[in-house]
């Protein structure tokens, strides 16, 4: 198959003024409503995406559930499910045709499952009592750990496809001279998602955990059906033949998306860097609260009650939004990877920084906001990479195989981290391991961006394919 020209630069709209992209046609006007939708869905999905992040370790922590098992739950059995399901997820929506495009058919199923997963979250504590005394049961907290993992993973095959396929939609409507920018303001709107959630809602979360489940996902369902509703996709040309055999296509799959150097250091940019902070998310907040009356015998942790803590989040996330503004132009003038390497260099800095000055509630403040901005050089830059060298007629594709490589760092990463937790008894060791794992996220990016440089670079790269080309 013929390479399809991947945007090396940004550029202006064409001499009459308008952006195109696939088959779609915008005028500024049309461009903006689109942008519009896009960004307010994802900011009621990032309010909707804090939940298992943020409330799930603590619901499991108040169910006594020890910090190994938190971390699989939490994040490893996501992560899982996400290595699963992924590869089906791409290609499935890569191959579909039909009255709503290719994107939205997914979007519009997924989004009740989702709800209905949340609202089983919210509603673990009287429902697994219930459950109890209907087994005649004597261990409660045994059954909410059950109910939890239940929920999770119905949360999880639901939302994989949300997060998966809202990713290809960017690509088949945003057009690729405002990518950077887009990206940009993708992230800043996610992060003024993240700060409400922490700021109003984290720290009500021991009183009113099931209304907060609740409202966030009703708010997000809301969202992406007005979402499905305005955003329009282009026509798509026929999909190439399948395969023949599920075995052929596995190997078809693998052949394509593995067989290259390049992308395996593009992979691995994931790899380290989800590594990181899949533990940082689920364990931070031990740290910087009690980490519960079932633990004994660990170092000193911060104490802060759970507004403060919330606090604390909400603010690191608010200050990334200038950084996102700022970070999208500077994406679309020097390229992403040079972005990205400065971001990972300041992210590993600021993460060792957190372990040696971290005292009291001002200095985390202080020193996590410092990481969060290194981290949102970072992300700020990242979503723009893939769209510069992955093929674009196989988008879907090659980037669920970037998700397979990179939720391995958050299937393995919680649970080791929590286990050397537990061994040396200390919830200030997840920076040390979110220090070394962005490190090495940094050195294979500075090892990609010299690859690309040596396959032309700017103006000559074209995505390889094929193991031939390897």
């Amino acid at each position: 198959m013929a390479h399809i020209p991947t945007p090396t630069s940004s550029s202006p709209p064409s001499a009459d003024g308008l952006y195109r992209v696939g088959t779609l046609t915008y005028t500024k006007a049309a461009l903006l409503n689109v942008l519009f939708w896009m960004l307010l869905g994802d900011f009621c999905l990032q309010i909707m995406e804090q939940l298992p992040v943020a409330l799930v370790p603590l619901q499991l922590r108040w169910a006594e559930a020890p910090d190994a098992l938190i971390g699989f739950l939490a994040a490893s059995l996501p992560a899982f499910l996400g290595i699963l399901l992924n590869p089906f997820v791409g290609v499935q929506s890569d191959r579909h045709r039909g009255r709503l495009g290719r994107r939205r058919p997914f979007l519009l199923w997924a989004t009740p499952v989702v709800v209905l997963a949340l609202v089983g979250l919210g509603c673990a504590a009287p429902a697994s009592t219930a459950l109890a005394e209907w087994v005649g049961a004597t261990s409660a907290p045994a059954l909410k750990i059950g109910w939890i993992a239940a929920c999770m993973v119905v949360f999880v095959v639901g939302n994989t496809y949300i997060m998966q396929v809202y990713q290809f939609l960017f690509v088949d409507v945003i057009p690729s001279q405002v990518m950077g920018k887009f990206v940009g303001c993708y992230r800043a709107v996610g992060a003024l998602g993240a700060f409400v959630f922490h700021r109003y809602l984290f720290g009500q979360a021991e009183e009113r955990v099931t209304e907060i489940y609740v409202f966030s996902g009703l708010l997000y369902a809301v969202s992406f059906f007005l979402l499905v509703w305005f955003v329009k996709e282009g026509e798509y040309p026929a999909p190439p033949p399948k395969a023949r055999g599920g075995l052929a296509q596995a190997k078809s799959y693998f052949r394509e998306c593995y067989s290259h150097s390049l992308y395996w250091k593009t992979y691995s940019l994931s790899l380290f860097f989800w590594g990181a902070c899949a533990p940082l998310w689920t364990f931070l907040v031990f740290f910087g609260t009690a980490p519960g009356k079932s633990v004994t015998g660990y170092a000193p942790t911060l104490g802060l009650s759970l507004e403060e803590f919330g606090h604390v989040r909400g603010w690191a996330s608010l200050i990334t939004v200038p950084v996102f503004f700022l970070v999208g132009p500077l994406v679309d003038r020097f390229h992403p990877l040079r972005v990205a390497m400065v971001g990972l260099l300041l992210s590993a800095l600021s993460f060792f920084a957190c372990y040696a000055f971290v005292k009291d509630g001002g200095s985390l403040l202080f020193w996590f906001n410092a990481s969060m901005i290194a981290q949102a050089i970072y992300m700020g830059s990242y979503l723009a990479i893939l769209p510069r060298l992955l093929p674009r007629a196989k988008y879907g594709q090659f980037f669920t195989a970037n998700q397979m490589v990179g939720f391995c760092g958050n299937v393995f990463a919680p649970v080791i981290c929590g286990w050397i937790i537990q061994q040396v008894a200390d919830y200030r060791f997840v920076f040390i391991w979110s220090g070394v794992c962005t490190t090495m996220s940094f050195i294979m990016c500075v090892l990609l961006y010299r690859q690309w440089k040596q396959m032309g670079g700017e103006q000559g790269y074209q995505p390889p394919e094929t193991a031939a080309t390897a």
